[in-house]
């Protein structure tokens, strides 16, 4: 019986190395993310700005939640992983809702253990081991999602971090996942400043999406977006995930607001 099972069990396995050495589901995985809505991040010196494409649009969405309750956005791109990190995903939504919880959980034990906000490289680090893991071991499958991490802490002050399902993860003064992440880049690199302010930045971020979403259109219905700051009084990071209100004002007063074809008479 024991042999049968393990027989089965290694039948079972997905984890093949190419000749080359590369893991084909971790190939898949990111052509996967290579499809998905747009994620970009920018590093300025006083914040991180990030934004988002959202693929889940319809008319009859019921979006109240992002518009009344809870802390903005409509939980399908941007989440709040942290009082000091923001989170960007592109892929699968199911497994970045896992990844997602497990982050939050991760950051509430360090704060519970050591009484303050975890490194934000730690947190990466620690949601990259768990990624990593489900490369290696037979019958399991890499997560399809990949992530951006804005982040605070007092030692390094403002990050921007980028995982993938391999469980790698490197630093970033600017970048982009998702679909035409490589047009966003070579905008980042055309544009980007290293004495750049949040305020410049949230215009370089709308101005690189407009031109890169897949879309006639700019709007709250297409878009998430969040900046984390300090606050002048308390000098601790705060995360805002704007509204749709907010997200269109911010489009109007970037004179980046497309009206909807659908809504022209």
């Amino acid at each position: 019986m024991l042999a049968t099972a393990n027989n089965s069990l290694i039948a079972g396995r997905t984890t093949i190395f190419s000749p080359e050495g590369r893991l084909y589901q971790i190939e898949y995985a990111m052509e996967a993310i290579s499809h998905a809505g747009t994620v970009l991040g920018v590093l300025a010196k006083d914040g991180v700005v990030l934004a988002a494409e959202k693929k889940v649009t319809g008319k009859l969405l019921d979006l109240t939640g992002a518009k009344e309750g809870g802390y903005g956005g409509s939980g399908e791109k941007i989440f709040l992983l942290n009082s000091n990190v923001i989170g960007g995903v592109a892929g699968l939504t199911a497994d970045a809702n896992s990844l997602i919880n497990h982050a939050r959980t991760i950051a509430q034990r360090h704060l519970l253990t050591y009484n303050e906000d975890i490194p934000v490289e730690i947190l990466t680090e620690r949601l990259c081991d768990m990624k990593q893991g489900y490369t290696q071991f037979g019958g399991l499958r890499p997560f399809g999602v990949s992530l951006l991490y804005a982040g605070y802490d007092p030692q390094y002050e403002f990050q921007l971090y980028h995982s993938d399902p391999s469980g790698n993860y490197s630093g970033w003064k600017a970048t982009c996942i998702g679909a035409n992440n490589g047009t966003a880049q070579s905008l980042l690199k055309q544009e980007y400043k290293d004495d750049i302010e949040v305020k410049d930045a949230i215009g370089l971020v709308l101005r690189v999406m407009s031109k890169t979403m897949d879309s006639t259109t700019l709007g709250s219905e297409k878009l998430e977006f969040a900046v984390l700051t300090l606050d002048p009084e308390t000098k601790k990071p705060k995360a805002k995930i704007y509204r749709p209100s907010e997200i269109d004002a911010l489009l109007q007063s970037e004179g980046l607001k497309k009206e909807d074809e659908e809504m022209k008479p």
